[in-house]
């Protein structure tokens, strides 16, 4: 089946498809579409970094320690707030020593994602994270990320003993079950994510395919009933602007809080 492509991915293709064709020939990779060979969760991911770039070099001249405005509020809430679920809180609530040497990587990653899952609020645009690939490599970021984080601070021997276990009888046991654990949290980051992205927006379009038909079918015979009917479907998006904004929150907090996690148990000597 053919992507529908959007008018910002259709805009990309037509200023970079020949070098990005170039590209992925020259790495022996065949796309789906040659006429359009990038894709809509590539120039969607990419819009996001343009839209995050133009925001924060629009913020950072604007930042004030004594007159702080609303948007550098909300954006300090993201980071630290008194509920205590900030990304710089769940770091310090998760990792034992020195948690906010990970803020950087962890908060790039959860700012991304959360961009990437509300960009579909935008009309004509789509959720790069809605697409499994993109979720995919966020997690292997993050796999990557906290086992070097282990590595660096208890020292290859050191990390691998936490995967042995307390009790050395069964430490070969252990040890390969929790490899095992510890690999399957690729799949788990990344279908929790893009699992629910993608039903999200498929929720949107069934329901609003449910009520339009009727709608359409009636209008064609009794214009006023049709019309009334049609009040539905025009309501509907903002119902799912609301529900899709609330699903994008919430995943981007499940993708901060379980790094965090992680980080801490790869670096804690007691795990």
């Amino acid at each position: 089946m053919t992507e529908h492509l959007n008018w910002f991915t259709i805009l990309l293709n037509k200023w970079f498809g020949g070098a990005a064709l170039g590209l992925l020939t020259a790495l022996h990779i065949t796309p789906n579409d040659r006429l359009h060979p990038i894709p809509n969760h590539v120039a969607m991911s990419i819009a996001v970094f343009l839209i995050a770039i133009a925001f924060f070099l629009w913020l950072r001249p604007r930042i004030s320690a004594d007159k702080p405005g609303g948007t550098q509020q909300v954006m300090e809430y993201l980071l630290t707030n008194p509920m205590q679920v900030g990304i710089a809180d769940l770091l310090d609530d998760n990792v034992d020593h020195h948690s906010r040497q990970y803020l950087p990587m962890v908060g790039s990653i959860s700012i991304f994602i959360l961009m990437a899952n509300a960009i579909s609020i935008i009309p004509a645009f789509t959720s790069p994270t809605g697409e499994k690939s993109v979720p995919l490599a966020c997690a292997i970021l993050v796999f990557l990320y906290y086992n070097y984080s282990g590595f660096r601070a208890l020292g290859p021997l050191g990390y691998a003993k936490t995967f042995a276990g307390p009790v050395p009888a069964l430490s070969p046991l252990i040890f390969v079950v929790e490899i095992i654990s510890n690999l399957a949290r690729l799949i788990s980051l990344t279908v929790r994510l893009w699992a629910n992205i993608f039903a999200s927006e498929l929720i949107y379009v069934i329901f609003l395919g449910m009520l339009l038909a009727p709608a359409m079918h009636v209008g064609q015979t009794h214009p006023v009933l049709g019309f009334v009917l049609g009040v539905f479907p025009a309501a509907f998006p903002v119902l799912f602007i609301l529900l899709h904004a609330f699903v994008a929150v919430v995943q981007a907090f499940v993708f901060t809080i379980l790094p965090a996690v992680y980080i801490g148990l790869a670096t804690s000597e007691s795990h």
